[in-house]
Parts: C-alpha cells; structure tokens; sequence
C-alpha cells in the first residue's frame, strides 16, 4: 500500500494571498512588447490583455512565438526592445509570488515528477511549487492540504488514482494529474502549454472532455490553452488568439476568428473549409 500522507510535523501556516480577483483588473496587459534573444526577434510589438474569466486558445505554426509570449505574460522574461507588461494592474511585482499564483502545465514538467511518487502527494506538491513533495519545515502540508488535493481529483473525474504511482499513469491521466496539480496554488491564471501534444486520439478526447469540466466549475482559473490544433479548442474557450512570425495575426471569438482563409495564410497550408460542430473547430486541409 503507498502511503497517502507525509510524516511532515504539522504546525498552523496562513499562506500569503496575492493580488486580488478584482474583476474590472486585467490579469495580463502587453502593450506593443517586442523580444530578442540570440540575435533573433522573437516577438515583434505584440499587444493582448486577458481579463479574469475569459479562457483564451494561442494558436500557431512552431517557432512563431507562443510559448514566449506566455513566458512573458508570466514574468519569466521582459520586453527588451520595447513595450510594457502589467500583471493585475502593475508593472512590478513580487515574481516569486506572481508564479505561484501562474500554473503552468507542460510535458516538461510532468517529465520530471517523480515516477514513485503516488498521485495525492504529487497534487500536493502544487501547493509548494514542488515538482515531488518535499518537507519544509516552515511550511509544512496540513491535513487540509490533502483533503483539497482530493476534492481537485475528484472535480476531474482522477479520484480512482489517488493510489497509483505517477510513472505508471497514461500520458493522459498524467497531464489530469498536472491540471490538478497546478490548481491546488489557487492559481489566477492557468497556462496549458501544448498538453495534448503525443497524445492518441482516445487520450485527447478523454483529457478535453476532463478540460470542459473543470472550465463548467465557477471557481475554475482563467484559463489559456497553447496549441498547434484548432480541433483541441473547446467550446469554453470562446477567444482566439494567432501567431505568425512572432506577430498577432488576429485575435478575438474563435467561431470569427478560424477561418479557412487565415489558417491558411498563417500555416502556408491551403484550408477548403472549417467544420465547425458542437463548438469545437476541424480543418480541412486541401
């Protein structure tokens, strides 16, 4: 039997609170940033503004942009041509709290969980910004930890691997487990980077229609969803925003916005027609 609990000592502990959910505050405001690295200009005078409650899709080609574009929402890096970023009304803040007030689930991360590791602890961690649950004396996880970490699981429909082991989960049921794991900070904003990527079908469709539950819950994070497939975009993900060349092509409702003419501008694919069913969005390429 894998053990549910960490002998940590337990002590009474308020976590900090963040900034607050003021629903007329933008969570992120990017005015007219650009980015190099390398030589190379990554993101050319990008602007976007993400309000509280409003689930966003960022689509693309590789390479046009999108994963720098969130790095940059998220205070990992700054503009350093030009142009400003305002998280929840300000400029400067405490990035080490911003962060963890940021999930971001990837298979970057989910690659570096501990295979052992059974699945409630692993949830945990999130709590701590932990990759693998380790005990902090200051800080120590709290009964009331485990029972969220619980009711999170639950929410998505992964109560039944509470007990497994991470590294024997299915690509899919991992990335549940991340989702879970990244709402347990109580997360203002919730970043999807690609999470369906090398996922089968079946797979797919069994984590997006886990996604489309957890976004019915009216406590759900505002959410954003990286991408290189329309067809992954939900119908709780009512705005799109598209890259090319480390630019905004558009953005705006996705139902306007996915177009055969600008999916193929944008991917250099011809697209005869968008299919659009049950709110979600197919391509068909010529």
């Amino acid at each position: 039997m894998i053990s549910l609990r960490v002998p940590f000592p337990r002590r009474d502990y308020q976590s900090s609170r963040f900034v607050n959910r003021m629903t007329e505050t933008p969570l992120i405001e990017i005015e007219n940033a650009s980015y190099q690295a390398g030589g190379f200009r990554i993101l050319d005078n990008v602007s976007w503004q993400v309000d509280p409650g409003q689930h966003w899709a960022v689509v693309g080609p590789n390479g046009c942009g999108k994963t720098t574009l969130l790095r940059l929402a998220a205070g990992y890096i700054w503009p350093n041509i030009a142009g400003t970023v305002r998280r929840c009304g300000h400029e400067q803040l405490d990035l080490r709290e911003l962060r963890r007030k940021i999930g971001w689930v990837s298979n970057t991360d989910s690659n570096r969980v501990p295979r052992d590791e059974c699945v409630l602890n692993t949830v945990v961690s999130g709590r701590f910004a932990q990759l693998g649950l380790q005990p902090l004396d200051w800080d120590p996880p709290l009964p009331e930890d485990f029972d969220r970490a619980m009711d999170c699981l639950h929410m998505l429909g992964c109560e039944e691997l509470v007990e497994k082991q991470f590294g024997v989960l299915s690509q899919g049921e991992q990335q549940n487990v991340m989702v879970t794991r990244a709402r347990m900070a109580d997360p203002l904003l919730l970043i999807l980077d690609e999470p369906c990527d090398g996922m089968d079908p079946g797979a797919r469709e069994r984590f997006l229609m886990s996604l489309e539950k957890l976004l019915k819950s009216p406590d759900t994070p505002t959410l954003v969803l990286v991408t290189h497939h329309i067809e992954q975009i939900i119908p709780q993900i009512q705005n799109t925003l598209v890259m090319a060349d480390g630019r905004i092509n558009q953005r705006g409702s996705s139902s306007e916005i996915l177009t055969p003419d600008r999916l193929s501008e944008v991917y250099g694919v011809p697209v005869s027609r968008v299919i659009e069913e049950r709110g979600r969005f197919w391509p068909l390429w010529r």
